[in-house]
């Protein structure tokens, strides 16, 4: 698999303008950096969700933005997991990991160790819990590309490499690239992620 991905836009934030230039190949992407510099803002444009940005956005050869062309959120087929897990309230965990499922939900409710917490409602969870679950949701959706922000941050030590290790092993078995977000570089060891780091000049490849 490979993510093929073309990211070659600009984005106004603020007072100042971020720059964001990345070509790769990489099955996964790491991206790191220091807080407020563009990670999130990097994953948004890449998902479709900051329509600010200028430029170009291309994945597998597909064009998803230019100067005549924007292609929607809900069409690029992206797994998005943003910082703080949203879940739907109303719904229970079980209905959470059904909503828009393109697979079967057991495996990966018991691959993310949530299958005793389906009845539950996310009002009835913890922070760690609503990560996985949230986790779960875009894993279910089926997609062909995961942006994972911060992903396993409100899990403790233990629990967040084995679950790196579970979702790196997913996304290898399912032939699924991955862009993800991390303040501790721990978190991108099982993936075998190439690294870059997002800061004032914009993005460039570290690792």
């Amino acid at each position: 698999m490979g993510v093929r991905l073309h990211l070659a836009v600009s984005l106004a934030l603020g007072a100042r303008t971020l720059a964001l230039d990345l070509a790769s190949d990489a099955d996964v992407i790491g991206l790191v950096g220091p807080s407020g510099a563009g990670k999130s803002t990097l994953l948004r444009v890449v998902a479709g969700l900051e329509r600010r940005a200028a430029g170009h956005v291309s994945f597998g050869g597909e064009v998803w933005q230019d100067a005549a062309t924007f292609v929607p959120a809900h069409q690029r087929g992206i797994g998005w997991v943003p910082q703080d897990g949203v879940l739907f309230p109303h719904l229970s965990v079980r209905d959470n990991l059904a909503y828009a499922a393109r697979a079967p939900i057991a495996p990966v409710a018991e691959r993310l160790g949530v299958t005793a917490l389906l009845d539950r409602r996310p009002r009835n969870l913890s922070g760690g819990e609503r990560q996985r679950v949230a986790l779960g949701r875009a894993l279910c959706a089926g997609p062909r590309l995961l942006l994972l922000d911060e992903p396993f941050s409100a899990l403790d030590r233990p629990l967040r490499a084995r679950l790196a290790a579970d979702v790196a092993d997913w996304a290898r078995a399912h032939r699924v690239p991955i862009l993800l977000v991390t303040h501790d570089e721990r978190d991108l060891a099982p993936f075998g992620a190439e690294v870059w780091e997002v800061g004032a000049a914009g993005v460039a490849r570290v690792a």
